[in-house]
Formats: C-alpha cells, sequence, structure tokens
C-alpha cells in the first residue's frame, strides 16, 4: 500500500471527512513524524510499534564496479521500526488464515531436517 491508497482506504471508512480532509491529516502526520525522528525522538504507537533512530557505524566498503577497496563510509542514523505485539499478532494470524494445511506441528517440522539414508 502507498500513500495515495492509505488515503483512499481512510477516505472510503470515514465517511464524516473529505477526502481533503484525510489526504491533510495523513500528510501531517508523516510530517510531524518525520520531524520528530529527525530531530532523535523516538515514536511509539502501543499495539503497532516503535520508529526509532539506529546507528550505523562507519566502516570500509568495495566499490563493486571497480573493484577498489578501503572506500570509507562515515557512520550515519538510519530510520528504523520494531513492530508491536498486537501487530506481529494480527499478521501471523492472517498469514496463517491463508495457509490452511499450515499447523503448529508442520512449522515444528519445517524448522529441522532431516536425512535418511537408503
Amino acid at each position: 500500500m502507498n500513500k495515495s491508497e492509505l488515503i483512499k482506504r481512510m477516505s472510503d471508512r470515514l465517511d464524516q471527512l473529505t477526502s481533503r480532509d484525510v489526504d491533510l491529516a495523513v500528510h501531517a502526520i508523516i510530517e510531524i513524524m518525520s520531524d520528530s525522528l529527525a530531530a532523535g525522538d523516538r515514536i511509539e504507537i502501543r499495539g503497532f510499534g516503535t520508529f526509532s533512530n539506529h546507528y550505523r557505524k562507519p566502516r570500509s566498503v568495495r566499490n563493486p564496479k571497480t573493484g577498489e577497496v578501503g572506500i570509507h563510509k562515515a557512520g550515519k542514523y538510519v530510520p528504523h521500526f520494531k513492530p508491536g505485539k498486537e501487530l506481529k499478532r494480527r499478521v501471523d494470524e492472517s498469514r496463517l488464515a491463508d495457509e490452511p494445511s499450515y499447523t503448529s506441528a508442520t512449522r515444528t517440522e519445517s524448522n529441522h531436517t532431516t536425512t535418511t539414508n537408503g
């Protein structure tokens, strides 16, 4: 889903608001969240997840095109999202519902490989 699809779905669900109102609200939320992350703040939405900044250390990299080694890449902060328990549960349940033959026993068995000689 992209931003315009989100706005469309919200407009369909919220009959009392115009499409323009929803559009302004979505843009305002995204702008406020972006500003908060840029300022180094953490955003926690209970049941949904947490947005924060993670620091990536400086490192040496290799240019794959030229093969040049030892190029220094500076450290930087990158946005990070950690889903909440409720979101994880809902996603897991919806994915399990899509796979009717999938059971916890099947999941356990698929995580272990066995070999037979013969």
